[in-house]
């Protein structure tokens, strides 16, 4: 099992483990267009049938310990968990300057960013123990812009949910393929969404009459507030939002806890 950090493993624990629960972790390789990928999924194996899944896609740093520590969160609930591996096998990264770098080749590639994405998405869909009729996917920062962005693909998925991802508009509007909720959770103090990024993607949103959707902001919350150990985190606004995408999972599943 993953060796957690006091933070992470407080994290997780947010959320009870059930009594006779078998937590399981595992490795999985899988490629897109010939770059090896390496994604990692959790899931409680005491749990029979197939479960609703949970796509978790990673911020800028790439695919690491808080990503898993999420899945974590979200097997104890009963969901199988597949943590999405967007910039490839081992590259992952830790300074602010690589980080921008690496991200920006997706930003300025958004075609790449929803492919990479989606092939996550074909591995899940051939899991036997995945309930295919009921998969969501959420992300964090970089990882929030992406979910949106696989959204726009037409995947069908029961619920898109952003915690603080940046927020890209398409003009002409490109959101006729959307299936599902879309959740939006974001800081009320966040340079890197301001109010008229938030105001210009809600009113993409608005051109699909029957397109369900929200937009929740959380006052004083700066990027990134759900990252515990970081200067940024807002504990309040991380476990409202939380509760906010588990209260959107409800109405296609039932959490054991």
């Amino acid at each position: 099992m993953t060796e957690f950090s006091p933070l992470h493993t407080e994290l997780i624990d947010r959320v009870p483990l059930r009594p006779g629960a078998r937590i399981e972790e595992e490795v999985v390789e899988y490629d897109h267009e010939g770059t090896p990928l390496e994604g990692f999924i959790v899931q409680d194996s005491a749990i029979p049938g197939p479960k609703p899944a949970v796509l978790i896609i990673h911020d800028w740093h790439g695919l690491q310990n808080y990503s898993k520590a999420r899945a974590h969160m979200l097997a104890r609930l009963g969901y199988y968990a597949f943590c999405v591996d967007i910039y490839g096998k081992g590259r992952r990264f830790e300074t602010q300057e690589d980080c921008q770098a690496e991200a920006g080749k997706y930003y300025g590639d958004l075609a790449l960013m929803r492919a990479r994405v989606g092939a996550a998405y074909d591995h899940v869909v051939l899991d036997e123990r995945v309930d295919t009729a009921r998969i969501a996917s959420i992300g964090y920062c970089f990882g929030g812009s992406a979910a949106l962005e696989f959204a726009r693909t037409g995947a069908p998925l029961v619920a898109t949910v952003s915690f603080h991802g940046a927020l890209i508009a398409h003009e002409p509007a490109d959101v006729d393929k959307l299936t599902g909720s879309v959740l939006v959770l974001t800081g009320g103090s966040d340079p890197v969404v301001p109010d008229e990024a938030v105001s210009a993607f809600e009113n993409e949103l608005r051109t699909r009459e029957d397109l369900d959707w929200a937009v929740t902001t959380y006052a004083g919350a700066p990027h990134a507030f759900t990252q515990p150990g970081t200067p940024n985190y807002r504990e309040l606004a991380d476990r409202r939002s939380w509760r906010a995408m588990l209260d959107l999972f409800s109405e296609f599943s039932t959490p054991l806890a």
